[in-house]
């Protein structure tokens, strides 16, 4: 058998690399601001044909391989300077940025989301004003939901306050009115990045009791301290976007990646792996590095956090909170101080 001739293989990746970087092109044309829509739809057509045509004209290959790098450096400029903004019309659910006041221990945090569903689209938003401690941080815990593949998931943090307190925080999509999530716009700078800072009752019951998606909630092992700074660093960057809007990203910016680069400068643990991009495996990953309770295997763990029927039977209760975490486990622990 012979040997694989090298220039094949070299050739074989140059094509895929030029096929990648035209498909982006292509993409990133079409979901670009430019008005008319006629014009963006005919620069995304523009792009292959005039690979096309270089390929066909244009000897030899590498001024083909310049040319689309050189168009991509030109597209990937343009792109880079598309600016988000806080200025749009926003559905009634996003459209209050949450801020925060820190001093010292005290935690006063504005546009907290109670909001109140007859439907998944049909609700009445109420904002409120709540005043934490954080030294009375007793806990942290990780929301994990399932809406469609069992490959992607959504995450949310809750912190736990003496007393009986939650404060969850969703990092989401902020999104227009009359406008919807795609996966592949995700990537393409269509939508701003959005803290969703909310009560329990509001930001995890829409998805057990009206939306369908299923939910498992976890007690993370972290010390108080470390919660304590995560939480004000998920603050400080929801008051940051308030004079400089982000753009989400699905790949690099999104639920899952912002937590681990939050945390990074405190983590006790390695979280970098694969399955922080296909984080349906993120409560996975977390039981394997010794982040979650290690006491029942992975499986009987995440068989017991499924806390759907408990919010279905909690729902209109105050303590909503409490009801949901009623026998899982770990969560009558707090971590250390």
């Amino acid at each position: 058998m012979t040997g694989s001739n090298p220039m094949l293989i070299v050739r074989a990746l140059f094509g895929l690399a030029c096929i990648g970087l035209l498909a982006w092109m292509t993409l990133a044309s079409f979901f670009s601001p430019l008005e008319p829509h006629w014009l963006r739809e005919g620069l995304a057509a523009l792009v292959p044909l005039a690979a096309i045509a270089a390929l066909i004209w244009l000897r030899p290959l590498y001024r083909v391989a310049a040319l689309i790098l050189a168009a991509f450096a030109l597209v990937g400029v343009a792109w880079l300077a598309i600016p988000a903004s806080n200025d749009r019309n926003w559905q009634p659910d996003v459209a209050a940025l949450p801020y925060a006041e820190i001093d010292g221990d005290r935690l006063i945090v504005h546009n907290v989301r109670n909001a109140e569903y007859r439907s998944e689209t049909d609700y009445s938003v109420n904002l409120d004003r709540r005043e934490f401690d954080l030294s009375r941080v007793r806990s942290l815990d990780l929301f994990l939901i399932y809406w469609g593949s069992p490959l992607i998931a959504h995450t949310i943090l809750s912190w736990g306050f003496e007393g009986d307190q939650y404060l969850a925080i969703s990092i989401e999509t902020r999104k227009e009115m009359g406008e919807s999530y795609s996966a592949l716009r995700g990537f393409f700078r269509q939508y701003e990045l959005f803290y969703v800072v909310a009560d329990e009752r509001d930001v995890i019951r829409l998805r057990t009791n009206y939306r369908g998606e299923d939910v498992y909630v976890y007690r993370l092992d972290a010390p108080r301290e470390g919660a304590r700074l995560l939480l004000r660093a998920y603050l400080d960057a929801a008051n940051g976007l308030r004079d400089q809007p982000q753009w989400y990203n699905a790949l690099t910016h999104n639920c899952t990646t912002t937590i681990q680069h939050l945390a990074k400068p405190f983590q006790r643990r390695s979280w970098l792996s694969w399955r922080l991009l296909l984080n349906g495996y993120f409560d996975e990953l977390a039981y394997d590095i010794g982040a979650l309770d290690r006491s029942l295997p992975f499986e009987t763990l995440r068989q017991r956090s499924h806390i759907n029927e408990r919010a279905k039977a909690a729902d209109q209760d105050p303590q909503f909170s409490l009801r949901i975490r009623e026998g899982l486990p770990r969560m009558s622990e707090s971590p250390a101080s």
